[in-house]
């Protein structure tokens, strides 16, 4: 095995559990952003523990949102986290786009606008004519003009089937720009072939979903980015804290509940979207009308079945997320 490469990043992306935050509507035809909505739910997940957020990811319907949007959007978390007096909280924004010039322009507005990270994609238009060569030359120029760090998102359900391989993210590695990946491929092994390469100073890698955190951190992750976090921050971001803590037992019990509780999340983003408005929005931020938690259009509502499974397949967290701390 390669010897680790020890060369510390600039700045590394913080270890911890992310939350891709959602992105609520107003219930119009428009369905424009709801800031001050969003603005409410930045703070609730910065107070329920949540180690950093992530803006204009998948969950975050990054492909459905206008590029004024974007910008707004991470003004009003940064805006957020500043109120609460935590100007420094990670911020990471989705940056993605089809080609490297527009990736660039995106970097640069998501900088000014106050993210301290980029989420990037592989360019998948046209997937056949991207050769490996393609892909990490994107990287590599993007992160050559980014004004902030790039973290290498790697998720093959929306990116027309392109699944980077650990030898690519290797050789992305050794960017001074790029600090991190988030896996959401769920390759543990391909994980753990990056961890024994990589120190999290150099390298750091997070697992895609809170479903296999445990494991991710084991094998020498730092973390993870989950959808889950929409819904019951606490308990997720708490298996990062048992683990940390040494409390090994307590975080495999609380992983094995995290884990059923996500499958209603791996279903769809609708899912996801409308048990945060049944365990947040409606209780907690006082949003009692559901449709400000629907997808954008053309994706529809649930139908009642669906939401009842919903409901059921989370069910298991429900009382443990009223038992557990919020930020310290």
């Amino acid at each position: 095995m390669e010897p680790r490469i020890s060369t510390p990043k600039a700045k590394p992306l913080p270890p911890g559990v992310y939350t891709p935050v959602i992105t609520i509507y107003d219930d119009t035809p428009e369905q424009p952003v709801n800031l001050d909505a969003m603005y409410k739910h930045c703070q609730y997940l910065v107070n329920s523990g949540m180690h950093g957020l992530v803006y204009l990811g998948t969950n975050g319907e990054m492909a459905l949102l206008t590029h004024a949007e974007r910008s707004a959007i991470i003004r009003n978390a940064k805006k957020a986290v500043t109120d609460l007096g935590l100007p420094d909280y990670p911020i990471v924004a989705g940056i993605s786009a089809q080609s490297t010039v527009e990736t660039i322009q995106f970097a640069k507005e998501a900088g000014e606008a106050g993210a301290a990270f980029g989420l990037l994609l592989p360019p998948s238009y046209w997937s056949k004519a991207l050769s490996s060569d393609a892909i990490i030359g994107y990287y590599r120029d993007v992160a050559d003009a980014s004004p902030i760090p790039i973290v290498v998102y790697n998720f093959p359900g929306v990116t027309s089937g392109i699944d980077l391989d650990s030898d690519q993210l290797s050789a992305l590695a050794a960017h001074p720009n790029i600090v991190a990946t988030k896996l959401t491929c769920g390759n543990v092994g391909k994980l753990t072939r990056l961890t024994a390469k990589f120190k999290p100073a150099h390298f750091s890698v997070y697992g895609g979903s809170s479903d296999f955190l445990l494991p991710t951190l084991h094998a020498g992750g730092v973390g993870c980015v989950t959808g889950m976090g929409n819904i019951f921050p606490r308990s997720t971001s708490r298996i990062y804290d048992l683990f940390v803590a040494g409390k090994l037992d307590e975080a495999r019990v609380l992983q094995d509940q995290v884990a059923t509780a996500e499958w209603a999340c791996k279903k769809s983003l609708a899912c996801t979207k409308y048990g945060a408005w049944v365990h947040i929005g409606k209780p907690h931020l006082g949003l009692a009308n559901e449709r400000l938690f629907n997808m954008r259009k053309p994706y529809l509502e649930l139908k009642d079945d669906v939401k009842k499974w919903t409901l059921d397949t989370l069910k298991v967290l429900e009382d443990v997320e009223k038992t557990l701390p919020g930020r310290a």
